[in-house]
């Protein structure tokens, strides 16, 4: 038999204690378990600006009227000839808002002052002898330098060249100048015409209209004016229909022109 005290529950307890606490703590990796995963940290969500929607604006489209054309208008009717009316209304849609009352009467062409015109059917040379039946004596008589007899306007070099070609039954041997800028200096034409008698003069109105600005060619003597007014370019466009030559027109007939038919002294002819 042992002597002593019997041993005390609570002392069993406390060893059981201190046995615990001095075992070291095994780590996972000694006890042989797989490794705890670690958490995926969450990547930030991207962030996108977006434009409000739109609604669709329903525009309605409007339609253009689509604009004639010249061919347009004569597939639809013949062409006409040009009358003195024709004339007249030009002018007075040319100076309506910018001349007065007074000045606008003025401007007007009377009846008297107009030729017959080309009713479509005459060659240039057979309406040249119709509206000047004495043309032979008339530039007989004519002596003057730097003027003309008659003055044919067109609207291009090329056309003035086919109107020349075309009235040789008419001019027989008078001397006829072009009146172009195209090829030719104005300092050459000046020089023709002071130099020599000339009887007629074919050109275009702005070279015509820079001659008469510098005295280089005199409207004194002047009689005939004919308008190369009917006749129609590639894109079916008569010399009024171009807008610059229009307008230089109107200018050579301001410049003096209307006045002289006015006083009864230059006769209009509309080819």
């Amino acid at each position: 038999m042992c002597c002593g005290n019997p041993l005390d529950p609570s002392d069993d307890e406390q060893m059981e204690k201190s046995t615990n606490t001095s075992k070291p703590v095994q780590s996972d990796s000694d006890s042989g378990s797989k490794p705890a995963t670690a958490k995926k940290r969450k990547q930030p969500a991207e962030c996108f600006l977006t434009r409000p929607e739109e609604k669709e604006e329903h525009t309605v489209k409007v339609k253009r009227r689509r604009k004639k054309k010249i061919s347009d208008i004569l597939a639809k009717s013949s062409p006409k000839p040009g009358v003195p009316e024709d004339l007249q209304k030009l002018l007075n849609q040319h100076f309506g808002t910018k001349r007065s009352v007074i000045e606008l009467e003025e401007l007007k062409l009377p009846d008297s002052c107009f030729l017959p015109s080309n009713d479509l059917t005459h060659s240039f040379s057979s309406y040249l002898k119709e509206i000047c039946p004495k043309w032979a004596k008339l530039r007989k008589n004519h002596k003057e330098k730097s003027s003309v007899l008659m003055l044919i306007i067109c609207s291009s070099a090329f056309r003035c060249l086919e109107l020349i070609k075309s009235m040789t039954a008419f001019k027989g041997d008078c001397k006829v100048i072009k009146l172009f800028a195209k090829h030719i200096k104005i300092k050459e034409q000046m020089n023709m015409l002071e130099n020599g008698v000339i009887h007629l003069g074919v050109g275009t109105p702005g070279r015509i209209k820079a001659l008469v600005k510098q005295d280089g060619l005199s409207l004194n003597s002047l009689k005939y004016l004919i308008l190369d007014w009917n006749w129609r370019d590639q894109k079916l466009r008569r010399m009024i229909d171009i807008p610059e030559i229009r307008r230089e027109a109107i200018d050579l007939l301001e410049m003096g022109i209307i006045k002289l038919c006015r006083e009864n002294s230059v006769k209009l002819g509309l080819f």
